[in-house]
């Protein structure tokens, strides 16, 4: 080979050597030094990691500051079984996660030998303790994050008020759903760069905090609410009954003290609360029977219709009225006013009420607030029905004064006892008594609110003397009775509506009432589902458990046979500012 020919070839390689080095020099220039910001976006994608700092759920507590929900710092371990594999690492990965977190290590195993993934959760709500002993084996591949679990220390009780989340969050029911802006909280942001996988670094000076979620505050007494669940669970019991609610109502502010319904769940097992997650006391409604004909006396009496003396002819048991027989549960020929609502007479009230006719007997109903929502803060509150009286047959106006053809829930008729019991004022009723923001500021009080006046103080005071009669001797409530006290009340017993008729086998007994009588203080109404026993009526069923309710109330709070200063409530007297003030998020 000729000299020439040997200079032209290493010419080219050396041309050739220098123009790929041109060629790497140009590029490596122009990826320092050029507008390349897709290649600078893809790249700090690949290297940054923002890491979400979960909040942690508000508090809810009672009237007294007792826990009722929190959320405890949990956390959970997960897999990369990319980056465990390509460190060779599978079998100490997974001997060691299963030892500490006690599973089968089969399935550890399994886990971080998946095929074509970068995510595998191992195990949710691990305790802390245990996931930083996991920490600092510093193992590739291994997750480890923060998955807050809500816990509710009270078990069962106050479940259907409180509702409860699930393991991600989600609120379901009750406060927990209602408040859930403001329990939830907001996540924070926690920046930082990784290097294969691993995280190198994070950034403190771009770290956003979470804010824990706002402390709400209840009206619910805590141990009135466990005394109210005992008694609803022996009525069931001892009545063998389907199922039974009550609630206890602050008559001159409309807070609500305690709420309950039987049968119920546990929320920390919220996976038990299929079928017996309904809070029976805002979303079911029922005929009242006649509990309802304390509000048809009040408007009667309202109106200037009749007296307390006057006698009204009961038709022996039995009263034909456009056709239609209307009967009573005893035999009456004539009675007393008052004594018509004291023997509980379906035709003496439904007499009276045809002296009111259905306009007006519509309109007092709909100010007791019959008809409409209460705005309770719970959710799915139902409106009960009433409709509007241009609308009723031509039996209704002798039928809906005691509690047919009409349905309430269990709140709507505490509520309009309470009105009774308070001068004619109808109070709103209400469970949030304040909330507390993440520093413990007060973002929030509740105030006693007016939404109608359907009576005046003095026909109040007549009902209320009335009612106390229905509790004395050969009235239908003497069960209800509290040694020490005056109670005023009524009894109901309705029959299920079942295939649009009346099914004589499946009754609602229900009793409404109020004490100290004259001065009231509590309104309490207790509801028991098709009892099992005989008689089912609610002076024989319902009354009971509202005594035992009732007796242990008025001892706990310490009122007195006569009830509070009018100008002072007992929760001032009692619970004080201090409980107020122990408040804390």
């Amino acid at each position: 080979m000729s000299d020439r020919r040997i200079f032209w070839r290493m010419l080219v390689v050396i041309l050739a050597v220098i123009g790929v080095w041109a060629g790497l020099g140009f590029r490596l220039a122009s990826l320092h030094l050029g507008p390349n910001e897709w290649y600078r976006e893809q790249m700090e994608r690949t290297r940054s990691l923002n890491n979400t700092l979960l909040a942690l759920r508000g508090r809810i507590v009672d009237r007294q500051a007792n826990t009722l929900a929190l959320s405890l710092k949990m956390k959970f371990v997960a897999v990369d079984p990319k980056v465990i594999q390509e460190s060779n690492a599978e079998d100490r990965v997974s001997d060691f996660l299963a030892r500490i977190l006690q599973i089968d290590a089969s399935g550890v195993r399994k886990a971080v030998n998946a095929p074509g993934t970068q995510f595998v959760m191992i195990r949710r709500q691990v305790e802390p303790d245990i996931a930083d002993r996991i920490l600092a084996q510093r193992l590739p591949g291994v997750i480890v994050k923060d998955d807050p679990r809500r816990f509710y220390p009270h078990g069962p009780l106050l479940c259907h008020v409180l509702g409860f989340t699930t393991t991600d969050g989600v609120a379901y029911g009750g406060v927990e759903s209602r408040m859930d802006e403001l329990l939830r909280g907001k996540d924070g942001v926690q920046r930082g760069m990784r290097d294969e996988g691993r995280r190198i670094l994070y950034d403190t000076r771009t770290e956003i905090p979470s804010e824990s979620g706002h402390t709400v505050q209840l009206t619910i007494d805590l141990h009135l609410q466990h005394l109210v669940e005992e008694a609803l669970h022996s009525a069931v019991r001892e009545n063998k009954a389907k199922g039974a609610w009550g609630v206890v109502q602050e008559c001159k502010t409309g807070r609500i003290l305690a709420m309950a319904s039987v049968p119920n769940f546990d929320p920390n097992e919220y996976g038990t609360s299929i079928g017996r997650d309904t809070n029976q006391v805002v979303r079911y409604t029922f005929e009242p029977g006649s509990t309802m004909k304390a509000l048809t006396f009040a408007a009667v009496f309202e109106e200037g219709l009749a007296t307390e003396q006057e006698v009204v002819h009961c038709e022996d048991g039995t009263w034909m009225y456009r056709g239609r027989a209307l009967r009573d549960y005893h035999s009456y020929e004539e009675l007393t006013v008052e004594d018509v609502l004291k023997k509980s007479s379906n035709i003496g009230t439904a007499k009276l009420a045809l002296r009111l006719g259905e306009e007006r007997l519509e309109s007092y109903l709909r100010a007791f607030g019959l008809g409409s929502r209460t705005g309770i803060e719970l959710p799915a509150e139902e409106p009960g029905l009433l409709y509007p009286h241009a609308k009723w047959d031509k039996l209704m106006v002798t039928r809906i004064p005691m509690g047919h053809a009409v349905t309430v829930t269990a709140l709507q008729m505490v509520n309009a006892y309470s009105t009774i019991a308070n001068g004619g004022y109808c109070m709103r009723p209400y469970l949030i008594e304040r909330v507390l923001d993440a520093q413990g500021r007060v973002v929030h009080t509740t105030e006693p609110e007016v939404m109608s006046r359907p009576i005046s103080r003095e026909t109040a005071a007549r009902v209320r003397r009335m009612l106390l009669r229905v509790t004395e001797d050969r009235g239908t409530a003497t069960r209800a009775r509290v040694e020490g006290y005056q109670v005023a009340g009524k009894t109901g017993t309705a029959e299920k509506v079942v295939n649009r008729r009346y099914d004589k086998s499946r009754n609602i007994p229900s009793f409404a009432g109020f004490l100290p009588a004259e001065n009231p203080e509590l309104s309490i109404l207790v509801v028991v589902d098709e009892p099992g026993v005989y008689p089912r009526t609610g002076g024989w069923v319902a009354a009971p458990v509202f005594r035992a309710i009732a007796e242990q109330s008025v001892r706990y709070l310490h009122i007195p046979p006569g009830g509070f200063d009018s100008e002072t409530t007992w929760n001032t007297q009692v619970a004080g500012s201090d409980a107020r003030e122990a408040v804390m998020p």
